[in-house]
């Protein structure tokens, strides 16, 4: 790899650092509405955990686990060391 390449490649990284750090604060920030929400629904009466406010709070409790999961995978994938690899 030539020194041009290499110097795009550094740039994508410190890009990629930036995004990945984000993408952490994120999943923090997500993590605790879920479990916020989470704890509304458990403390909810039992008629209402059955109701139209149990499944609302259920289908957003099920949603923020959905999109936490997928944001993992990316902070698991770990780019930042793929991109300093591909700079060897």
């Amino acid at each position: 790899m030539n020194k041009d390449r290499r110097k795009q490649i550094k740039t994508e990284e410190t890009d990629a650092s930036e995004i990945v750090s984000k993408v952490e604060d994120l999943l923090s920030n997500l993590e605790e509405i879920r479990d916020d929400e989470q704890e509304y629904l458990d403390n909810m009466p039992e008629n209402m955990q059955d109701g139209e406010k149990g499944d609302i709070a259920r289908a957003a409790v099920e949603s923020l686990e959905s999109v936490i999961d997928a944001l993992q995978e990316l902070v698991d994938a770990d780019i930042v060391s793929a991109l300093q690899e591909a700079q060897s």
